[in-house]
């Protein structure tokens, strides 16, 4: 059964979330702070985390940039409104996606099982034979192996970031549109918002990119979306 880690600091949210998703059938450990979460992630690692961003003493903020320091774990963040600025800063501190408060256990148990699809589809499969690793410019791609190295030297990607990157890149030149984009990475039909998909760019642009203000690999196209180059 998928593992999940709830951090969040209201007793009465956390005793709900943590039910409604047990009967979903998840194994859930519901902690109050960002310390004790990481600490626990520390000694028991997780499939999925469900951070609130408002906590006491750490914020999630930084909860969310620790943990995406030190691995590629899911995040999904709990929010208390559909807030431009702290969408966009959990969303660029490393989460792959966020649930507005309160949050309906159908909800929240949707967006889990989308994550988990993502990350368990990139898993590679035994027996496949391996194709010729893709060069371009400077970034080597290998899909099967999900290796992504610049200059030589290995990039780390969180899930989605490695998605996204897979996608663009499948057909450099080709303009994809941010619903597009929003339905192939993060989930077929997905019903979510550009927001994702924006902060997901620039979080990989930092990583691939010589200069992530004037990108060479992910481009835009204002009004279009984004395409992969060079060209």
């Amino acid at each position: 059964m998928p593992r999940v880690l709830l951090i969040e600091d209201d007793q009465a949210v956390r005793d709900g979330l943590q039910i409604a998703l047990t009967y979903q059938g998840h194994t859930v450990d519901a902690v109050e702070s960002g310390e004790v979460g990481l600490t626990r992630l520390s000694a028991d690692p997780a499939d999925v985390v469900v951070l609130d961003l408002m906590l006491p003493g750490m914020d999630g903020f930084e909860v969310c940039r620790r943990i995406r320091a030190s691995g590629d774990l899911p995040i999904i963040m709990l929010t208390a409104r559909n807030d431009d600025i702290d969408v966009v800063a959990g969303l660029e501190a490393g989460a792959d996606d966020y649930v507005v408060k309160p949050a309906q256990p159908r909800v929240l148990e949707a967006r889990i099982k989308a994550v988990l699809r993502r990350t368990g589809g990139e898993q590679r499969q035994a027996g496949t034979p391996k194709p010729e690793v893709e060069r371009h410019g400077d970034l080597t791609i290998d899909r099967d192996g999900l290796v992504v190295s610049k200059q030589g030297r290995p990039v780390s990607l969180a899930p989605t970031e490695m998605r996204l990157l897979l996608e663009l890149s499948a057909s450099p030149g080709r303009v994809l549109s941010r619903q597009q984009l929003l339905e192939s990475v993060w989930d077929q039909g997905y019903l979510g918002d550009s927001r994702l998909v924006d902060a997901c760019v620039q979080r990989l642009r930092a990583k691939i990119e010589d200069d992530a203000a004037a990108p060479v690999y992910v481009q835009t196209l204002r009004g279009f979306g984004y395409r992969f180059g060079p060209l």
